[in-house]
């Protein structure tokens, strides 16, 4: 039987795994179910069409699943999905998705999610990313594997993210940040790619100096967006271990909608 504080309200209807810890004061609503050992810290609500994974971790004052901040929402049953092996710090909010979109708020797996972090409605997060203190995620964003936003980092709605990006602290995201790339200020502005991250995840040297050849070829040649676009194809063309990441950053310059920073 899940491990529940006496002063905690868990609904009946609610379905808790037996090895689920549930700290003081917190409440947990009828429609939320909680995998294999994930511990809920006191004072968390958590609410809504809400599925957590195994082994999460939210600390204290968190509301989760809670309805979208969105003057069209009407009630309608959408939902947060949380996958496994995520952190969530103190008062963060993450909310449900909306009919106006997929319905549904995801957030993938070994995620560090730091205090007073807000995810709003229709979010859709990847896995192995950072999202430091005080990150504020507005409706419809979306964001790739292994992403870290600085703190205080500002995303506009409907922005996406690339995998193995990175922003500075305060960062204003107003356009769609691609692969790799790392950027500061308010807006925004590229700055490099992020180096020490592809690192630490194995790439190869000859990988990371060919994806800062790329950066150039986007970033510092003078080229519209057009030039650049052919222009990395034909790298890819002639460097097979940059195929995939190459591949990475051209479908995602092919299916941005609000513009990249540049």
């Amino acid at each position: 039987m899940a491990r529940i504080h006496p002063t905690a309200i868990v609904d009946p209807a609610a379905q808790l795994d037996d090895t689920v810890t549930v700290g003081p004061f917190s409440i947990i609503g009828p429609h939320v179910r909680i995998g294999a050992d994930t511990e809920i810290g006191p004072h968390c609500v958590i609410d809504g069409h809400t599925t957590i994974g195994r082994r999460n971790r939210f600390f204290a004052s968190c509301s989760i699943g809670a309805p979208p901040q969105d003057k069209k929402y009407a009630g309608e049953p959408t939902r947060l999905e949380i996958g496994d092996d995520n952190t969530i710090r103190e008062c963060c909010t993450i909310n449900t998705g909306t009919v106006q979109d997929a319905g549904v708020t995801r957030l993938g797996n070994d995620n560090w999610i730091m205090a007073y972090v807000h995810v709003a409605h229709d979010c859709q997060l990847g896995s192995h990313i950072i999202l430091a203190n005080g990150t504020q995620l507005a409706g419809h964003v979306h964001i790739g594997d292994y992403v870290i936003l600085g703190g205080m980092t500002g995303v506009h709605q409907f922005v996406k993210i690339g995998a193995h990006a990175m922003t500075g602290v305060h960062a204003t995201l107003l356009q769609d940040l691609p692969p790799f790339v790392t950027c500061a200020g308010s807006p925004a502005r590229p700055v490099g790619i992020n180096a020490e991250g592809l690192r630490r995840r194995q790439f190869t040297p000859a990988q990371i100096s060919g994806l800062r050849a790329a950066y150039k070829t986007l970033y510092r040649q003078g080229l519209t967006l057009d030039e650049a676009r052919a222009a990395l194809q034909a790298k890819r063309a002639e460097s097979p271990e940059l195929e995939s990441s190459l591949s990475m950053l051209l479908d995602f310059l092919d299916t941005a909608t609000r513009g990249i920073v540049r």
